[in-house]
């Protein structure tokens, strides 16, 4: 019955912390280092590390060796786009502000500080 749902559970995990869609909508725009994704983002290195090596693990980015750093982009980024854009038009269509307004920490007892350590 769960055969053939493990490449889309993937998928959905990779997308599914708001850190991780910060840095893929951030990798939009091209190319970044993980130092430039720090800065930009304004996280800890090994939180940015953490959520990148998720995002690669769930095939949403890929990477390559630039002397001893690494420079990751989106994988499939027409694909990923779109899949990002269909999201945002299915939120914006269905959910309304339902999503904003919900309190996910209050609710369902997430502790905050280890939700942007979490991969």
């Amino acid at each position: 019955m769960l055969a053939g749902h493990g490449a889309a559970a993937a998928l959905f995990h990779g997308l599914s912390d708001p850190t991780r869609l910060m840095i893929l909508a951030h990798l939009r725009t091209g190319e970044h280092k993980v130092k430039e994704l720090t800065e930009h983002l304004g996280l800890a290195q090994s939180t940015v590390s953490a959520h990148l090596s998720c995002l690669r693990d769930c095939g949403l980015v890929t990477s390559r060796a630039v002397g001893r750093a690494s420079m990751f982009s989106l994988a499939n980024s027409t694909q990923l786009l779109t899949l990002l854009d269909g999201a945002n038009n299915y939120i914006a269509s269905n959910a309304g502000d339902d999503l904003e307004a919900h309190n996910f920490t209050e609710v369902h007892d997430v502790k905050p500080e280890l939700e942007t350590a979490r991969p």
